[in-house]
C-alpha cells in the first residue's frame, strides 16, 4: 500500500478522528460494497438521479479522494476503471483493503491526504469525492491538487455539505435548526473538535460564489450543480440533519467539473 506523509495540521487531526471512529463505518461500508447500484450522500440518493459516475469506465484511470472504506472506488472498478483510492486514515484503508479482497476487486490504496497526493501530473481521467476531500480537506488546496492530477478533458465530481446546512448548524454541534446561526460570507474552516455535542474533526465549506471563483481561478469548468433533497420516505434523522429539514432546504450539494482540453486558468 503506497503512502504519502506530507499532510497539514488539520489533516493530522482528521486522521486521528477517522482512525478512532473507523469501526463505526465498517457496517455502512459493507452495505455499500454489496449494493447492486451506487447510492449517494446521507440520504442514499440513487445514481440514476444524480449520475455521479460515467456509465462506462473501461480504459479510464480513476481516483477517489478521501476514499474511506472504498465502496465508491469499488463501484468505479466494477464499471471497468483502473482505480486508486487515497485517505488519511490507516484504519479506514485497512477496512477498504479487506473488503476489496473479500469482493475480489482490484484497488490501489494510498495512505495520504488529497491536499498533497504522490501522483504525477495528469495521471487520471476521473476524480471523485463523496464526503471525503469534499469536506475534510481545504478546498483552496485540494481543488488545485485535483486539477493537477487530472488529464485535460478529465472530470472532477464531488458531494458534500451544502453551505445553508452549515449556516444553520448550532455552535454546540447539535443538528441543524430553522434559523441562521453562522455567517455565510467568509465561511471556510469549521472546527468541530471541541463542541459539546458529537465532537469530530475539522471540516471546510465555502459560499457558492466562492466555489465558482475558486474553480475559475484553478481552471475548472462547471458542468453541473445539484442540490439533492431528502426523499419522502427517508429516515427521520441522518447524522446532522432531519429529513423534515432536508426536504425543505438543501443539506447537500454536488459539483460536476471538467478540466478543459486547453488551459482556461484565470489570470491573477
Amino acid at each position: 500500500m503506497a503512502r504519502s506523509d506530507a499532510v497539514s495540521e488539520h489533516a493530522e487531526e482528521n486522521r486521528r478522528y477517522w482512525d478512532s471512529s473507523a469501526p463505526e463505518w465498517v457496517a455502512p461500508g459493507e452495505r455499500a460494497w454489496r449494493a447492486e447500484e451506487p447510492y449517494w450522500g446521507i440520504w442514499g440518493v440513487p445514481e440514476a438521479e444524480l449520475r455521479m459516475l460515467p456509465k462506462r469506465m473501461s480504459g479510464m484511470d480513476a481516483v477517489e479522494l478521501g476514499c474511506g472504506t472504498g465502496y465508491v472506488s469499488a463501484w468505479m472498478a466494477r464499471r471497468g476503471a483502473t482505480v486508486t483510492g487515497i485517505d488519511v486514515s490507516v484504519q479506514q484503508l485497512e477496512t477498504a483493503r479487506r473488503f476489496a479482497q473479500e469482493h475480489d476487486v482490484n484497488l490501489t490504496l494510498v495512505h495520504g491526504s488529497a491536499e498533497s497526493t504522490p501522483f504525477a501530473d495528469e495521471s487520471f481521467d476521473f476524480a471523485i469525492s463523496e464526503y471525503g476531500a469534499a469536506i475534510w480537506c481545504d478546498p483552496y488546496v485540494w481543488i488545485a491538487e485535483a486539477h493537477r492530477i487530472l488529464r485535460p478533458g478529465g472530470r472532477l465530481v464531488f458531494l458534500g455539505h451544502h453551505a445553508l446546512a452549515q449556516v444553520c448548524s448550532p455552535l454546540d454541534g447539535a443538528p441543524v435548526v430553522h434559523e441562521l446561526v453562522r455567517p455565510y460570507f467568509g465561511m471556510h474552516r469549521i472546527d468541530w473538535t471541541a463542541v459539546e455535542i458529537d465532537p469530530g474533526g475539522i471540516e471546510f465549506a465555502l459560499p457558492v460564489s466562492d466555489w465558482f471563483a475558486l474553480f475559475a481561478r484553478v481552471g475548472f469548468e462547471v458542468e453541473d450543480y445539484l442540490e439533492p433533497r431528502a426523499p419522502d420516505d427517508a429516515a427521520e434523522d441522518a447524522y446532522f440533519v432531519t429529513s423534515e429539514w432536508a426536504r425543505r432546504y438543501p443539506s447537500e450539494q454536488v459539483w460536476k467539473l471538467r478540466k478543459p482540453l486547453t488551459s482556461t486558468r484565470a489570470r491573477e
